[in-house]
């Protein structure tokens, strides 16, 4: 059994027990969220009904918060001197899907 869960803009495949990187989420660690599931697939029946999906929690427990690599951004216009030089890191949460609860 899996689901694909929407996390910030991003969609993810999960099953109990992954561990998945998504965006910040604002929980402390240790502590359970749940993710909207956009689809279910459950001994090889899918669900993408949208009142079942309703109905269906995804848990997760958030393990940790992270910073992401560091992504070196370059700006540059020929011929006109302009130079600028930017670094991003972004925020990350680890979390541990621990239950998919199907809605009937």
């Amino acid at each position: 059994m899996y689901a694909i869960v929407r996390s910030g803009g991003r969609q993810e495949k999960v099953a109990v027990g992954d561990t998945v990187v998504m965006d910040r989420q604002s929980a402390q660690p240790g502590s359970k969220i749940s993710l909207p599931a956009l689809l279910v697939v459950e001994n090889g029946k899918i669900t993408h009904d949208a009142a079942t999906l309703s109905a269906t929690t995804v848990t997760a427990e958030v393990v940790s918060h992270d910073r992401g690599p560091k992504i070196k951004i370059q700006h540059y216009r020929n011929k006109t001197g302009y130079k600028r030089r930017l670094g991003h890191r972004q925020e990350l949460t680890t979390v541990r899907v621990t239950d998919i609860k199907v809605g009937k």
